[in-house]
């Protein structure tokens, strides 16, 4: 008997809504090995990045495709919000987005509005894509999978702030992700996350969230900051990308190697 074409490869979505801690990573220069090495380390999932990294729409089906053949799960992140760019990476089989920069509820809809297949939406439809199952699924049923990917919408302004409650409340917000650099600048402390407006910040997104059972989450500068911010509240957390574990763990071995002499 043929699998479901419609059976969700993870249940990272269910995991997530559910409220569990879950931890992932950026791939960011532009290598499928790197994402494939990283979905294999234990990470929940892996955002193949195309807003801050090396990363095209060139290099995103090799991306998902490693991904996939691991057992995290294969987010992207958008360039921005329009309807070809959220379209696209579904089609290549993304299993959520990360959406940037938008600040209001009417945004977020409209977002949501190119995720989902009619009559729900006004995503197009190819029923020979990735996305749709590569003609597997018929037109009857393509309206099954806008229950499938995980959105996750950032939080990167004041604005945002002031507005993630009723984002929020929003059918298809699953996460509101704080971009911390983003968010500190637009705030006017840039870098000073552990200032007190910015923790008020963080705690206000966090009580959004679970007052309408969806997760908050958050980029982190490494594993001493997950026990901090899960006590505020945050359960979706990224914990660093394949560029920096580059660059970090070549400079930790070059200034041992070079110490070692000393």
């Amino acid at each position: 008997m043929a699998s479901d074409p419609l059976a969700p490869r993870t249940d990272l979505r269910a995991r997530v809504r559910a409220g569990e801690i879950t931890f992932g990573a950026f791939a960011s220069v532009a290598s499928p090995t790197a994402a494939e090495l990283m979905g294999r380390s234990g990470l929940d999932w892996v955002i193949l990045d195309l807003e801050h990294s090396t990363l095209t729409e060139t290099d995103l089906l090799a991306g998902v495709y490693a991904m996939q053949s691991t057992p995290a799960t294969a987010l992207v992140r958008v360039e921005e919000s329009t309807r070809l760019r959220i379209g696209r990476a579904l089609d290549y089989g993304a299993e959520g987005l990360m959406i940037p920069r938008l600040e209001t509820p009417a945004e977020v809809r409209a977002a949501i509005d190119w995720f989902r297949f009619p009559p729900a939406g006004i995503r197009g439809i190819a029923l020979s894509t990735r996305g749709a199952g590569m003609s597997e699924v018929a037109h009857a049923d393509i309206h099954r999978l806008n229950a499938r990917p995980l959105g996750v919408f950032q939080v990167e302004s004041p604005l945002a702030v002031a507005n993630a409650a009723e984002i929020a409340a929003i059918d298809g917000v699953d996460v509101l992700f704080v971009g911390p650099a983003d968010l500190s600048h637009a705030m006017g402390i840039p870098g000073e996350i552990t200032n007190p407006d910015f923790i008020k910040a963080l705690a206000t997104v966090a009580a959004a969230c679970h007052a309408n059972g969806k997760a908050a989450g958050i980029l982190l500068r490494g594993a001493a900051d997950v026990a901090r911010h899960v006590a505020i509240g945050y359960s979706f957390l990224g914990i660093g990308s394949d560029g920096g574990w580059v660059r970090d763990g070549a400079r930790a071995t070059v200034s041992a190697a070079r110490a070692s002499l000393a």
